[in-house]
């Protein structure tokens, strides 16, 4: 770990009674298993990450419905998933600096676990777990509103801040408890230079949805995007 506590505590703005907790928080289980943790008894962040993921949702909704109560459901719904996206939630831990104050076994840190998404998004549901747990409700539904919503408007959540249309399903498919999404290109048209390519999205049996683009990750991009507006939408 290249920084210490007490400037992540800085950082966060706040100092924790139970310095024990940001620890934790911030511990990969590829720390504990490799037996290197300072305190492995303090276990890794995973139970944290779960108890946080479901803090960040809680409050993520409070905030879109208290303050847009015009909404129609299927807009809080893309609202909300791209707001607890693994793609956002890399983004805020990014910019607050935390790959650098993670604790990764020797593995992980050498294939750059400070820096992989997922790594780093789970280590910011388990630091508002951590937050939770140490000061109560107010202070981490300050640090969500403060770092997680502030970074866009949500007037425009639904037409501008999701770019991710397939992060944004699978996180909504996950949310639904559905299964995962599954891709398959259906089709190729054209020469090589100029190809056009025909790509299906689904989740489980019931739910699908395909559109054509000039690459293969254009095409899965629109797919996604027709398929999470069917979920989300009224009537599903």
């Amino acid at each position: 770990m290249s920084g210490d506590l007490a400037t992540f505590e800085k950082i966060l703005g706040h100092g924790f009674a139970d310095r024990e907790l940001l620890s934790r928080a911030l511990t990969h289980k590829s720390r504990v298993r490799d037996g290197t943790a300072a305190e492995p008894g303090n276990g890794d962040n995973e139970q944290l990450e779960f108890l946080g993921d479901a803090v960040l949702g809680f409050f993520v909704t409070e905030v879109l419905v208290t303050e847009h109560p015009e909404w129609a459901e299927g807009r809080l719904s893309r609202a909300k998933a791209y707001l607890v996206s693994a793609a956002h939630l890399y983004e805020v831990a990014h910019g607050l600096g935390l790959g650098d104050y993670l604790l990764l076994g020797r593995g992980e840190e050498m294939s750059g676990g400070r820096e992989k998404r997922a790594l780093l998004a789970d280590a910011l549901e388990a630091l508002i777990a951590a937050l939770y747990l140490d000061a109560g409700i107010d202070v981490a539904r300050a640090f969500v509103r403060r770092h997680i919503l502030a970074s866009l408007s949500l007037l425009e959540a639904e037409t501008e801040a999701i770019t991710d249309y397939k992060s944004a399903l699978q996180d909504t498919a996950r949310a639904l408890g559905l299964p995962l999404p599954k891709y398959t290109i259906l089709e190729e048209r054209g020469p090589e230079h100029a190809k056009t390519f025909l790509v299906e999205v689904r989740v489980g049996q019931e739910w699908s949805r395909s559109a054509e683009g000039a690459s293969k990750k254009s095409a899965g991009q629109q797919a996604a995007r027709q398929l999470l507006d069917r979920l989300t939408g009224p009537g599903r």
